[in-house]
């Protein structure tokens, strides 16, 4: 199947503004580093604070505009960094912590359609408190009206983080719930690529927490599911291409650190 010409072409202008509009803002370390820079000189070292700060930032300057482009194709509401909802009923909130206790004594297996039957039954009624979850950094709505919520991570998350991953996965559905008990709701931790390829990725230490068939998308799976079928190979293509493309600005922009 792969992308349509105007998929790669909203890719394309999408990494094209995305780095430019780094360069324009962006300022090297003000740190001296004399060591560091009579060895690499000033171009290099700048090169490096920038992969640095783009590779920090990457997944909202970068992943996220991608992901809203891809999916615009096959979801009819696409939005990114928004809010899951801010009411939730206390039955629910009782519901979720019963979960998570349960998941870190080690007594329960995470299951997510267990989950969230329990949830959707603690959401029907009852006392509704004031909530502030973390923001969507993906939120889609397909033609069956079904509800992705995603929160896009690092691609080596810190294994202490996963306790609270599963708890703003748990929240999401929990408000979603809360506004209509029926909705079909689905929270996922994305990863948007595999820094192990090309051994799988290492998921053992998320198996505790996160129900990995229905919780977790990782590299192809996350992206041929925003985009469908070769969808991840077309996007490297994209990527690798606009390298290319934009190489002589990328070498023209730093080049002028070498005089500083």
């Amino acid at each position: 199947m792969g992308l349509t010409i105007k998929e790669v072409e909203q890719i394309k202008n999408t990494l094209r503004n995305s780095l430019r509009n780094k360069f324009q803002n962006y300022k090297p370390e003000t740190a001296s580093m004399p060591f560091h820079t009579r060895l690499l000189g000033k171009d290099r070292l700048a090169l490096y604070s920038f992969i640095h700060s783009l590779s920090t930032n990457f997944g909202t300057s970068i992943f996220e505009p991608v992901s809203a482009s891809l999916a615009s194709s096959r979801f009819k509401i696409v939005k990114t960094h928004v809010s899951a909802g801010n009411k939730i009923t206390e039955d629910c909130l009782f519901e979720i912590q019963k979960i998570m206790d349960s998941l870190t004594a080690g007594s329960i297996k995470p299951d997510k359609e267990k989950e969230l039957e329990l949830l959707r039954a603690a959401c029907k009624d009852g006392k509704l408190r004031e909530v502030k979850p973390t923001k969507v950094d993906i939120f889609l709505r397909n033609d069956k009206d079904e509800i992705f919520l995603i929160d896009l991570k690092t691609a080596k998350p810190n294994k202490g983080g996963f306790k609270e991953f599963k708890r703003t996965l748990l929240e999401w559905a929990g408000v979603i719930l809360t506004e209509n008990p029926e909705a079909k709701v689905h929270t996922l931790i994305s990863i948007p690529y595999n820094p192990y390829a090309p051994k799988p990725y290492s998921r053992w230490t998320m198996a505790g927490m996160l129900d990995l068939d229905k919780e977790l998308k990782v590299a192809e799976e996350f992206w041929d599911f925003l985009g469908g079928a070769d969808s991840y190979s077309g996007l490297l293509s994209c990527f690798e291409e606009i390298g290319l493309e934009m190489r002589d600005e990328i070498d023209l922009y730093f080049k002028r650190f070498k005089d500083l």
